[in-house]
């Protein structure tokens, strides 16, 4: 979907493949996991490789074996979001910032929905989305009518990158089994050819993107447990982000959660909650998942 979307359009990006590495024989047993939630979610193109066959596909990988994704891909992610705006645009909607939800009360017509810093400060709507990100949790208490018992307790996690100096060690993506919290930390390239490494997992109270440098020797020795080559000196400070969960750390992990009417009880509302990292590039399926479920 994303790609045919990205062509139509001409928004830059490139299929260039996921290796997700297991450094143990212990590992193996959890590749063979995800291939299985993988197979159970109609994902059918993985394949599973030998040491030796990921070594002549990424020579500077060090592992047991690897479960590789040849269609997966990088793309322009501000050309995409340009794009899905004037797609918004097109069909008649509007983007209004910094203008805050402060209440939001169902009524027999859908909902009206009371806002700080507009001209109107109400507005009505048939249908509500709430897909809030980091406030979602935030946003789903403003709305009257729905179950408390409904809306998760939410979470914060920040999650460090680091640029790599030089040419990238590998031509494709590479992920270590995924940690607590996250996907590990783990090799990107953007469509410029930079190398990154990240996101740590380090759990906040509240979203702050200041960077923290303190734990860089834990990241290095995260990469090299599969990029041995990888040293602190190649790594500058990059950039944050912060994840929005419903989830703590001494949960199971819990993520992409949409509810509609039968979880909260509001007809025409769907809450989505911790939708963190693949949020933008599963956009559109998971739009495509919402309009079936209003």
């Amino acid at each position: 979907m994303l790609y045919a979307f990205a062509a139509d359009r001409g928004i830059a990006h490139r299929r260039i493949g996921k290796a997700i590495v297991a450094t143990s024989n212990e590992q193996l047993e959890q590749l063979e996991e995800i291939r299985t939630r993988a197979v159970a979610n109609d994902v059918h193109d993985l394949q599973f490789l030998s040491r030796n066959e990921m070594k002549s596909l990424e020579p500077e990988v060090q592992c047991v074996g690897a479960l590789y994704s040849p269609s997966t891909g990088i793309i322009d992610s501000h050309g995409l979001m340009v794009a899905l705006e004037g797609e918004f645009e097109h069909y008649g909607g509007m983007l209004v910032l910094k203008a805050e939800v402060t209440a939001v009360i169902p009524d027999p017509r859908g909902f009206v929905v009371e806002i700080n810093n507009l001209e109107s400060e109400r507005l009505r709507t048939r249908n509500l989305v709430n897909c809030a990100g980091l406030r979602a949790v935030e946003m789903a208490q403003r709305i009257l009518g729905a179950r408390s018992n409904s809306i998760p307790d939410a979470y914060f996690a920040i999650g460090h990158y680091y640029r790599l100096s030089g040419r990238p060690p590998c031509k494709r993506l590479v992920y270590p089994i995924p940690v607590t919290g996250g996907l590990g930390v783990h090799l990107t390239i953007d469509l410029g050819g930079q190398a990154r490494f990240g996101p740590d997992v380090r759990w906040i109270e509240k979203p702050d993107y200041r960077f923290d440098d303190c734990a860089k020797d834990d990241f290095v020795s995260a990469i090299q447990c599969f990029l041995p080559n990888i040293s602190a000196d190649q790594l500058q400070p990059d950039y944050t982000g912060v994840r929005s969960k419903i989830s703590g750390p001494d949960r199971p992990a819990a993520d992409f959660r949409i509810d509609g009417p039968d979880d909260h009880g509001v007809t025409g509302l769907i809450n989505l909650f911790g939708i963190e990292s693949p949020g933008l590039t599963s956009s559109l399926a998971i739009a495509d998942y919402v309009v079936r479920r209003l």
